[in-house]
């Protein structure tokens, strides 16, 4: 348990929900960035999480997001940067458009909450303070359908290792790459079969895997600039 908050970015659904509302359960406090107001935002704010609305697709709301971060906690444990946006590739004139977004989103928001929240990391009278990162599987796959988020993804991966040499030691970076964890509610059993042989385990494991990896990175004092694939052993097939 940290008194220094832990704070999860697009953390009101899926998997970030589910990590926001462990850490509540294990008596961490909690503060999350959310997009849109949704109902699920009421539970979590009555479990005592602190919400802030960011919008992390333009420079500006990145700042503005870290200001307020700032003014809301004057220290942090974690750091989990688990906002995100799968779109698939565009086609002609809104292609860098949306190229430019999912930089933004995946890279350069982790990029400059890891600078300008340095100092509310090393504030933590914690032995431990942690910056974590999701990426994906399919930063070192490719992808033939979303190769714009894919190498966000996989520069938002080696921002890893940059931040864990620059931040050494007081404060340890990791990241975590999941392949598919949850289906979606129109996810039909043609879908499910493929997604599930596409790995040695054959399984859609749900969100509790990636908690799982999340506490291994939290509670260890011993591992940075690490990339934790999580991914059923998709190499193997």
């Amino acid at each position: 348990m940290s008194a220094a908050p832990i704070l999860i970015t697009g953390g009101a659904q899926r998997l970030g929900r589910h990590c926001a509302e462990r850490l509540v359960g294990d008596g961490h406090p909690v503060i999350i960035s959310y997009r849109r107001e949704r109902p699920e935002l009421e539970e979590l704010r009555g479990r005592g999480v602190v919400t802030l609305k960011a919008d992390f697709s333009t420079e500006a709301g990145i700042l503005d997001f870290i200001a307020r971060l700032k003014q809301s906690a004057d220290s942090l444990r974690a750091i989990v940067h688990n906002a995100s946006d799968w779109a698939p590739d565009s086609q002609g004139d809104e292609a860098g458009a949306n190229f430019e977004r999912l930089f933004r989103v995946h890279m350069l928001a982790p990029y400059l909450i890891n600078l300008h929240a340095r100092e509310l990391l090393e504030a933590c009278v914690e032995p431990q303070s942690d910056i974590v990162h999701i990426t994906d599987f399919v930063a070192q796959k490719g992808s033939r359908k979303h190769a714009a988020y894919a190498a966000t993804k996989a520069g938002l991966d080696n921002m890893t290792r940059s931040f864990a040499a620059m931040y050494a030691p007081r404060i340890q970076v990791n990241a975590i790459a999941p392949a598919l964890i949850m289906l979606n509610a129109g996810d039909n059993e043609d879908y499910v079969a493929k997604a599930k042989s596409k790995s040695a385990m054959q399984i859609v494991p749900g969100p509790g895997v990636v908690y799982q990896t999340l506490r291994y990175v939290l509670d260890n004092r011993y591992i940075t600039g690490a990339t934790l694939p999580l991914d059923g052993g998709r190499h193997l097939v």
